[in-house]
């Protein structure tokens, strides 16, 4: 058990005094004071810091994302101590353009490797290419049978697309819904949408033609698609947007999204580890980059620094908002009964503690484990 002391956490719409207790995994109580005593119990100083939930970071290349322009183009693996830094306590992963060199197996594993080093992991099945590439050869087992599997990953709208037709994914989310059903977790097509001219116009067309509930399609990307992003959340859909390392572009297009679109249906993700290519008008590459999985903090510090949201405005794209999108109740908030997923933030909104599933991973500018292998 531990007890965290002197912080500060919105509840009944107000930030308010708090001490949090945590056992175990969750977090066992939420109250102005608490005064515990058990064996083994710890107690750490909030120092009055404002305690946020973990963030959840529906889109990482945890495995290394690109490939495009040669083999020496491959993003390498996330490591462990950048997501904690970054603030990041769930993780999704997922493949790229590359699902031949790179397999769904490995991205499974390395979830699984994650949650033995104290984060929670999940996966998407597939990747950009049609059919998915699976580790039982059918999606819907992949999503039935395989634990973390949260659905599919596909690119549209995308020179790197397999061009997928209306039919053939209508039928691939619809295995993807009976495959939720069957488990008891809902499950989705997570999409990543390039900038063709198509946008997400076929995912509107499938929703307004199929019986298919419009919560099976979830698009990322969507700041190459920002009308299409409003539309689709007014029809219930969620809509996710990636924040790159330009800050300021990152916060004006959320404000944009924030504005345009119901607040509960918007997301927010880095593609972390993922390729940058540059491409010419004739889809030519000129060069490359990789996206960093610090940018969901840096993004939520610039909306409230600099764009004027308050601080529990500003984190719902990535805490709550993740979690029902994914189906995690006990994820993506500060109440009793949630999983202790807790950042601990200094008036100048720096990271200064990050606990995962109830355990202090970071301190002070220190990982307080050792990771399995190096980690700057």
């Amino acid at each position: 058990m531990r007890l965290i002391k002197h912080v500060k956490v919105f509840r009944e719409n107000a930030w308010r005094d708090s001490d949090i207790l945590l056992e175990g995994e969750r977090i066992a109580a939420i109250d102005d004071r608490i005064e515990a005593w058990a064996p083994g119990l710890t107690e750490s100083e909030g120092c009055g810091m404002k305690a946020i939930p973990g963030y959840l970071d529906r889109h990482v290349h945890i495995t290394g994302g690109g490939g495009e322009g040669g083999f020496s183009n491959e993003a390498p693996p996330v490591r462990i101590g950048e997501l904690i830094r970054g603030g990041v306590t769930t993780v999704t992963g997922v493949l790229g353009t590359d699902g031949l060199t790179r397999s769904v197996e490995s991205l499974a594993a390395k979830a699984m490797a994650l949650e033995e080093e104290g984060l929670t992991a999940y996966f998407l099945t597939g990747s950009y290419s049609y059919p998915s590439p699976s580790v039982t050869g059918s999606v819907k087992k992949d999503i039935v049978m395989l634990k973390n599997c949260l659905g599919v990953k596909l690119a549209i709208s995308d020179h790197r697309s397999s061009c997928i037709l209306d039919h053939e994914l209508a039928r691939l989310a619809a295995d993807v819904w009976q495959a939720g059903i069957l488990k008891g977790h809902p499950a989705f097509v997570h999409l990543h949408v390039g900038h063709g001219k198509e946008g997400i116009s076929q995912l509107i067309r499938l929703a307004e033609k199929t019986d298919l509930p419009v919560r099976v399609f979830q698009p990322t990307h969507m700041g190459n698609h920002m009308d299409d992003a409003g539309h689709f959340a007014k029809m219930g859909g969620w809509v996710d947007f990636t924040v790159l390392e330009d800050e300021e572009s990152n916060a004006d297009q959320m404000v944009y999204a924030l504005e345009h679109c119901p607040w509960e249906k918007v997301t927010f993700s880095t593609d972390g580890n993922g390729s940058m290519p540059v491409w010419n008008e004739n889809k030519e590459m000129k060069g490359i980059g990789i996206c960093k999985v610090s940018g969901i903090h840096a993004t939520v510090q610039t909306l409230v620094q600099r764009k004027g949201l308050s601080l529990e405005q500003a984190i719902l794209p990535c805490t709550l908002n993740v979690a029902k999108a994914l189906g995690l109740p006990d994820k993506g908030c500060l109440k009793q009964g949630a999983l202790g997923d807790i950042l601990l933030l200094d008036d100048q909104l720096e990271i200064q503690s990050v606990y995962a599933l109830g355990k202090e991973l970071f301190h002070e500018g220190r990982l307080t484990f050792t990771p399995k292998f190096s980690d700057i």
